[in-house]
């Protein structure tokens, strides 16, 4: 049981936190409600980001970048959006700083107009693009950028809800209103796969109620899971926004018709919230578990050794093991860079700049165990004096710390990439079976509010979608309507709040 981290089911929250600081992954910053994205949490978002941004570019999207402070003016243009950001909102209302009378450094210099720093940035892309878009010629616009945003939250917690955090968002322009819903889709099918292929996170796809969806959409799609203190957790969303924001920023475009029209829209993001889904789904009370795909570090080996002689045994050996697992070149490339506090670092993959290291500090094997069983570093070898004798390793798997002894002439990359994808995979299968596990089915508005507090976890019931009735059910029950899922049994029943006949079904649950 590790020291510093404690138990999940003593406290949660507190073990969150444990895990995060224990791996270094981030930590409080001296601004309130900011976090500092440490080394090893920024090198999980890299990874989230370069496999996302790929995923975006093969279906057509391009990158730009659109300024951080809005005028005040423009999130007044779109009355709904305005209405849900107006309390998030951080503003900047003087440009510069001078020293008062006491010395002291003061606002100076008021501007004409207040500027927000962007909650999101529909409208200022809205601006952009109704002086870019002028006939049908120019659609669709393809635009995504990754950016930090701002939102004045009350309460924080790190990766899950901060002040500041970082995420893409996507904005696209469409001619009808079908191809701008197909790219609503289309976006949250990438969501979804990325869950679940990269993250090992299974998500259920679904349209959002009313009262829970984006203001200004008109429809707001999610991918939402399930994390294991059975709070649900929105991991991803597409929004439909219609000609919402097309008509406010007055986005035309002269049709095929020769008339002037109105641009369909889009809007879709992600942001360092997965992080700490991927966090919350899977890590034990040891400390942080990574989805081998998004690993900084795939596997680290331990050298054991106890006199210069055994030392050199074990360095060879080990010089053979990485040869078989990155390459000779490798070997010669990785000579030429620094190593921090003699750790040594081998690329296993180039693109991704996933490393394999060796751990040559002056500790004990425990203890360099112990660092990189909290980091969440996939698998571990040990190697030492018996197991060059027997020309192989012992290899310890993080997931279930599962034992393996393994012969050098079994080593190669692409042996390590199945073990790691069998990793994959069963981290994928642990959470989905206790997603399975954890969803149950209510009748009443009785056995919904008894479900919720006996095991939480999703409840899928009837229910008409109705913004009176869901804030009362979240008022008793603190559970929101998380989606209204896409598979639909369409199987008539009773509306579990009200009793009217529906074929809707919605899944229930408390959430981050």
């Amino acid at each position: 049981m590790a020291k510093n981290i404690k138990p999940r089911k003593d406290d949660y929250a507190q073990w969150y936190i444990d895990v995060i600081k224990a791996a270094q992954l981030a930590d409080y910053s001296p601004v309130k409600g900011c976090m500092v994205i440490r080394p090893e949490g920024y090198a999980v978002w890299e990874a989230i980001q370069r496999d996302l941004d790929r995923r975006f570019k093969d279906t057509g999207h391009v990158n730009a970048y659109f300024p951080l402070l809005i005028p005040q003016s423009f999130l007044a243009k779109e009355a709904e959006h305005v209405e849900g950001f107006a309390m998030e909102c951080a503003v900047v209302t003087h440009s510069k700083l001078q020293k008062g009378p006491d010395g002291k450094l003061a606002p100076a210099g008021p501007i004409e107009e207040p500027l927000i720093i962007r909650p999101t940035s529909e409208t200022i892309i809205g601006h952009m693009y109704a002086e870019w878009i002028q006939s049908y010629r120019d659609l669709p616009v393809l635009i995504n950028q990754w950016c930090n945003v701002m939102r004045w939250e009350m309460r924080t917690r790190l990766f899950l809800r901060t002040a500041e955090f970082l995420w893409q968002e996507g904005h696209t322009a469409h001619e009808t209103a079908d191809e701008a819903q197909k790219e609503t889709l289309s976006i949250l099918d990438i969501y979804a796969a990325f869950a679940e292929d990269i993250l090992a996170i299974p998500v259920i796809k679904g349209a959002k109620s009313d009262a829970e969806k984006f203001p200004g959409a008109v429809t707001t799609y999610a991918i939402e899971g399930l994390m294991q203190d059975g709070k649900a957790l929105q991991c991803g969303t597409s929004h439909f926004l219609g000609q919402n924001f097309a008509k406010a920023f007055d986005i035309k475009f002269l049709g095929r018709n020769q008339a002037q029209e109105h641009v369909w829209t889009t809007s879709w993001g992600v942001s360092t919230r997965l992080i700490g889904a991927m966090i919350m789904a899977h890590s034990d009370d040891e400390g942080l578990i990574l989805p081998p795909h998004v690993a900084h570090v795939v596997s680290a080996i331990v050298p054991i050794f106890k006199t210069p002689e055994e030392e050199q045994l074990v360095r060879a050996f080990i010089e053979k093991i990485l040869a078989q697992l990155v390459g000779p070149g490798e070997l010669e490339a990785a000579k030429t860079r620094l190593s921090r506090d003699r750790i040594a670092g081998y690329f296993f993959d180039p693109i991704t700049h996933q490393q394999i290291v060796v751990d040559w500090r002056d500790t004990r094997p425990g203890d360099k165990q112990y660092y990189w069983e909290q980091r969440g570093v996939p698998f571990r070898f040990e190697v030492g004096p018996r197991d060059v004798q027997a020309n192989a390793a012992l290899m310890k798997r993080r997931l279930d710390r599962a034992k393996e002894t393994v012969q050098l002439s079994q080593l190669s990359p692409t042996w390590l990439r199945d073990k790691l994808q069998e990793v994959h995979n069963a981290m994928f299968q642990k959470a989905l079976t206790y997603r399975t596990e954890n969803t149950r089915h209510a009748n009443t508005y009785d056995e919904l509010k008894q479900l919720l507090t006996t095991h939480g976890g999703f409840v899928r019931c009837h229910f008409i979608p109705n913004r009176a009735n869901e804030a009362k059910i979240k008022d008793e029950t603190k559970a929101t309507v998380r989606v209204i899922p896409f598979d639909q049994s369409n199987t008539p029943g009773k509306c579990i709040y009200t009793g009217e006949e529906t074929t809707t079904e919605v899944l229930f649950a408390q959430a981050y």
